[in-house]
């Protein structure tokens, strides 16, 4: 037996309930590789099937819970053996397949990625997968030339973002974050950014397409209007990693950006992707992301935690990583 952290829905009123239940491996859905769960993470996903009804669940009963780390329990597949460190982003995990608030998973073994030298299971989801797709986002930037100038981080305070700063400040580049919530500022300057903008100072009503060119990059985790407007600060030729949808779907932007002044929208998705382009991510990961910063970035939760860690992280109350130590 062990636990797990249970959303159900009750058919007749609509209305769903979750709670820490004990389980057996019969219970598990269906794959080649059981892992033992040692840690996952509390992502926005999360928080939407944890504390709004469950909008993003597929199924249910359900364990939400879009990542995790830990040992292979046992495998039917001969890339996996039992003993080896595992870790899991994407594949719709804690979505439409049960996930890792969970001390046991069971997953396809195309899914999982071994857990690269240098990290262990509980720095790897200080990273988890809002690092994975800051990770990604770097590399999508790095692919079409990153200029030289300041590289500006939307949503900086967050889980993308907070890692998206590391890791840039440690390449080497000047980045500027924007928060809303200036308290945040020590924070990211500890982390490496050499500026901070308050949210007003970027997203204000658009009355221009084009503005002074002012970023050499830009990893936007917010989207909406602060893309939009984002896109028209750009240097000439510079790209912007798009990975959030925060500040909603619409952009409500024109073609301008991108015909005179050549803008590169890159669309970041770390759901589904090819297992060379996970494999090269956690690896640039373990090298290049000042894992000494991790600990300044994360908070340890537990399983009964997370009714309050759902509510406040659709609140935006959440700076950085917060780790769930299943186990605890």
């Amino acid at each position: 037996m062990f636990d797990a952290f249970v959303v159900n829905k009750d058919e007749e009123s609509g209305k769903t309930s979750a709670a820490v239940q004990s389980l057996s491996l019969n219970d598990l859905p269906p794959g080649d590789v059981t892992v033992a769960v040692e840690y996952s993470t509390v992502n926005y996903k999360d928080g939407l099937c944890v504390g709004s009804g469950g909008g993003l669940v597929r199924n249910y009963p359900h364990i939400p819970g879009i990542d995790f780390a830990g040992v292979v329990e046992s495998s039917e597949d001969p890339r996996y053996s039992t003993g080896d460190k595992v870790v899991l982003t994407g594949w719709r995990v804690g979505e439409a397949h049960w996930g890792g608030f969970s001390q046991k998973a069971r997953v396809k073994a195309d899914w999982l990625v071994p857990l690269p030298k240098g990290l262990n299971t509980r720095q790897a989801m200080a990273v988890g997968t809002a690092g994975f797709t800051a990770m990604l986002s770097v590399m999508a930037l790095e692919n079409n030339g990153i200029k030289s100038g300041p590289v500006l981080i939307t949503g900086a305070a967050g889980g993308v973002g907070s890692i998206a700063t590391a890791i840039l400040s440690n390449l080497g580049h000047e980045v500027t974050g924007v928060t809303g919530r200036p308290e945040t500022a020590d924070y990211l300057m500890s982390l490496g950014a050499k500026n901070i903008l308050a949210r007003n100072e970027i997203n204000e009503t658009i009355k221009r397409p084009l503005e002074a060119e002012r970023w050499a990059g830009c990893v936007d985790a917010v989207g909406g209007a602060m893309l939009a407007r984002v896109l028209g600060q750009m240097q000439y030729g510079a790209s912007v990693a798009a990975v959030g949808l925060a500040g909603g779907a619409n952009l409500p932007a024109t073609v301008i950006p991108f015909l005179l002044r050549s803008i590169n929208l890159l669309g970041i998705d770390s759901v589904m992707q090819p297992y060379d382009n996970r494999v090269r991510a956690w690896e640039r990961i373990s090298k290049d992301l000042p894992l000494e910063k991790l600990d300044s970035m994360t908070q340890i939760a537990t399983l009964s935690d997370l009714p309050q860690l759902g509510a406040d992280i659709l609140k935006g109350q959440i700076k950085g990583r917060v780790i769930v130590d299943v186990n605890a």
